[in-house]
């Protein structure tokens, strides 16, 4: 369907988007939304708020075009849209930026950049131009790439700028960042906040949701809360406190304290490692003669640069990558040539910081992943039967304790909000008894509430 010409005659500080009762039902009877209003001003970042599965990211689809609701209405520049897929938006000017990038690993920068609207060449993709629409893309908006690096050999930061070049090159100006910060060092969220800043006095417009309360202070003009599927307030920032938002988030005081933690009794060692090393597929030394040794009843933390070898570090532990040199040790064993379930075996857990390709299986139930690490032993299965009045008993004791907000265990956890399906992860992790628990970001896009619940269960 061709879209009307809408003409941008709007002034900095006026409504360019409102969205009034939008209204979205899922085919399982889940309410994600539910009279939904949310309006933003030109050249304003406005902050889109709300506890896990509030219903944020479901709003933002909506607004993309990925998702359509059961009623309510959009207005872009004052008139009424009828957005029905994610180009449409584009060429409303509208772009989003998912939590979990849109990217083919397997292409470089540049065919990323310009698929679906690839220069030919005789009939076939002009790479050379390619190149030079991206770099010309990356010099405009000072956010500089290297056009012919694959995406799978770059950092998660210049994903996400990759991401953000894509729909600025489509001519996008009113952009929607979901959860952009999430998976960003300090230093990296920084530079994104200088790029927003530098966007807001050209004039772009900016969606900023986020569950970091300070980030939302730092860099939005206004913010809208949104609690069970439903918009709560829209206020000014300079309004409100960290602890006004919290409040709103909830429907009640919240007390975030500090978390108390005592002296560390360390025990005997649970984990050693000696002379590891591991050699990535580009012949780079990922770790290198890594040795140390984890005790009992003590929490070891692992810091760094993303891209620094962290995760070869709990790939290996955790058996995912294989001991290249050096040997490593759990309860007093070496791990060396064991596959992933005997050293799970070893009481060993592992939180995966990609949830999405190790922490879950995303078209199955939370049951499934609930148990997916101990489906086959007594307590769950008889002769091959799973036993599923005991499944159904723990997933419906985690979902509880772990406050999993869902349609109960038997909804697959593609219907889960991103901080949800985290909690599943930690859930069975953390009630699988371990003697050794590898966290690698264990509070990654789940709430503020919800991280100071992981980490106390940590301590």
């Amino acid at each position: 369907m061709a879209k009307e010409t809408i003409t941008d005659d709007i002034a900095i500080g006026e409504d360019i988007l409102s969205m009034q009762d939008i209204t979205k039902i899922y085919s399982n009877g889940f309410v994600a939304n539910k009279a939904v209003n949310f309006s933003v001003r030109k050249g304003e970042i406005h902050g889109l708020v709300g506890e896990n599965g509030a219903g944020k990211s479901t709003l933002m689809k909506v607004l993309f075009g990925q998702e359509t609701p059961e009623t309510g209405r959009i207005l872009l520049r004052g008139k009424e849209v009828h957005i029905e897929n994610p180009l449409m938006a584009l060429d409303y000017g509208i772009g989003m930026v998912y939590q979990h990038f849109m990217l083919n690993d397997s292409l470089t920068v540049a065919e990323n950049m310009v698929l679906g609207i690839e220069p030919k060449k005789n009939g076939i993709l002009d790479l050379k131009q390619a190149i030079k629409v991206t770099e010309d893309i990356s010099k405009k908006y000072n956010l500089p790439v290297n056009p012919k690096m694959k995406i799978k050999d770059i950092s998660v930061g210049l994903k996400q700028r990759v991401e953000i070049l894509k729909i600025l090159m489509r001519g996008a100006t009113i952009l929607l960042l979901d959860e952009p910060t999430a998976v960003l060092t300090p230093q990296e969220t920084e530079e994104l906040f200088r790029h927003f800043k530098q966007f807001k006095e050209e004039g772009y417009t900016i969606v900023f949701v986020s569950h970091k309360l300070n980030e939302i202070k730092e860099i939005c003009d206004r913010i809208t809360v949104l609690r069970k599927g439903q918009s709560i307030a829209t206020a000014s920032v300079e309004d409100v406190t960290e602890t006004d938002i919290s409040r709103m988030m909830v429907g009640r005081d919240v007390f975030l304290t500090n978390l108390e933690k005592a002296p560390a009794e360390p025990q005997k060692p649970v984990l050693k490692i000696r002379d590891l090393s591991h050699i990535d597929k580009f012949g780079n030394y990922a770790l290198r003669d890594i040795s140390f040794d984890l005790r009992q009843n003590e929490i070891l933390g692992v810091a760094g640069v993303e891209g620094n070898g962290q995760t070869q570090l709990s790939e290996t532990i955790s058996g995912l990558l294989p001991i290249q040199t050096g040997d490593i040790q759990i309860g007093g064993e070496s791990i060396k040539g064991k596959n992933i379930r005997l050293i799970r075996e070893t009481q060993t857990s592992l939180i995966h910081e990609d949830r999405m390709v190790y922490g879950v299986a995303n078209t199955e139930t939370i049951s499934e992943n609930l148990i997916s690490d101990r489906y086959y032993k007594d307590e769950f299965n008889s002769r091959g039967i799973l036993k599923e009045k005991e499944i159904l008993n723990l997933s419906n004791s985690l979902i509880k304790e772990y406050t999993i907000k869902c349609d109960g265990p038997d909804a697959p956890v593609k219907t889960l909000s991103g901080g949800n399906a985290q909690k599943v992860i930690a859930a069975r992790e953390f009630s699988s008894n371990p003697l050794l628990l590898i966290a690698s970001h264990p509070t990654r896009v789940i709430d503020v509430f919800s991280t100071e619940f992981i980490r106390r269960k940590i301590v």
